[in-house]
Formats: C-alpha cells, structure tokens, sequence
C-alpha cells in the first residue's frame, strides 16, 4: 500500500512517517520507480511507534527498544521519573496560577517581580522533546557535511580547470573557460539552495510535526 493509505490507517501524517523513515524506525520496500510500498508490519510497527510517542517516548529511545539496547521496563521508569518531576513543576506552577487568581489584579497592575523567585525555582525545563533537538542538529550536521563533499567535488574540478587554463600554453578560448566554470558553478549554488531549505525543514518542518505524535 502507498503512503496516503499508511496515513488514513494510522492517523499518522505523511509526513511523519517520511519522519520516521529518515530516523531509522521504518524500512518499507522500494518500488522501481522509487515509490514507497507498505505492508502489515509497517502498519504495525507506526502503530507502535505512535502508541510509544503518545507516551512521550522520545524517538531515540525508540530506537533503542527496536535494536533491543533498551528494556521497555528500563524505558517505562525513565517515562515515569519524568512524568514525576513534570508533576512538580506543574504543581508549583498551579501555586503561582492560584496566587494571581487570589491576587485579582489585572495586566498593569501585576508586578511580576513578587512572583519571579517562585517562578525561578521551576528550573530550566523545556518541554521540546529532546530526541527532537538532538536529531535537529544531527540532520543539519549530516545536510552539511554532504553538501560540503558536493561542494568541494565541484570546486576541485573548478580549480584544476583553472591551473591548467592559468599555466598551460594551449589554453582553451577565454569565453569558453567562463561558460565551462558558469555551468560547473550552477550545481554549487543549487546545493546551497537546497541546503538552506532543507535546514528550514528541518528546524521547523516535519520533526515538529512528527513530534505531535
């Protein structure tokens, strides 16, 4: 079955399971024409992964329960110590909520510095998934290094061009050495191109789609 169908069955986006693909989680075959092609146990596996992400499984340690480095019992006590700690934090932010409701004052009124101590003792926590944050920088990291590779490939060639061009005698035509390095430079810039969209993706697309699931 195709992906839009994977989408209906599941209540997964499709773009959440390219998601999930790219994480390593999902292996559907591949058609000759490069379509994706899912079966049962690719039903299955999304609805686990899905069950899983519900629980605020990050996707890293999903990944480690699928390689078996992680035990679901050692998974469910990590959830469960979080799930304490959050419980906390949200009890004394349910304090402060109470103490502005008794306070009864409105926006102009409000001296925000009689409540900032309590607030402060929240700690840093920030509810973004962290396996989300982690494979932000991993993909970057990995969008860059190959757009690199494809860069310096190009710019090898460029400058081997340009020595022979520079110290050779029987150089080519001048007009023609300008259109050989324009026609080499157009994939530098497509690649930087792609590169910058891709990082826009990544940081704003279907990881924080995904991570809804």
């Amino acid at each position: 079955m195709k992906i839009h169908e994977v989408s209906r069955i599941t209540g997964l986006t499709k773009k959440s399971i390219r998601y999930y693909e790219d994480m390593g989680l999902l292996n559907p075959k591949r058609c000759s024409n490069d379509y994706r092609e899912y079966n049962q146990e690719d039903i299955k596996n999304l609805e686990l992964i899905k069950f899983l992400r519900e629980l605020e499984v990050p996707v890293l340690e999903i990944k480690k329960l699928k390689r078996k480095d992680l035990r679901m019992k050692e998974c469910m006590e990590e959830r469960l110590r979080k799930i304490e700690e959050k419980e906390k934090s949200y009890e004394k932010i349910k304090n402060v909520c109470e103490m502005l409701a008794s306070d009864d004052k409105d926006y102009e009124e409000l001296d925000v510095r009689e409540y900032q101590m309590i607030v402060n003792s929240f700690g840093d926590k920030n509810y973004m998934s962290e396996d989300i944050k982690k494979s932000h920088k991993e993909k970057i990291r990995g969008a860059l290094i190959s757009s690199l590779i494809f860069i310096s490939f190009f710019g090898f060639i460029i400058g081997i061009m340009t020595y022979f061009q520079i110290t050779q005698s029987d150089n080519i035509p001048m007009v023609i050495f300008i259109f050989l390095i324009m026609i080499l430079l157009l994939p530098i810039l497509g690649i930087i191109i792609n590169l910058v969209s891709r990082i826009k993706e990544i940081r704003g697309g279907e990881e924080d789609e995904a991570c809804k699931y």
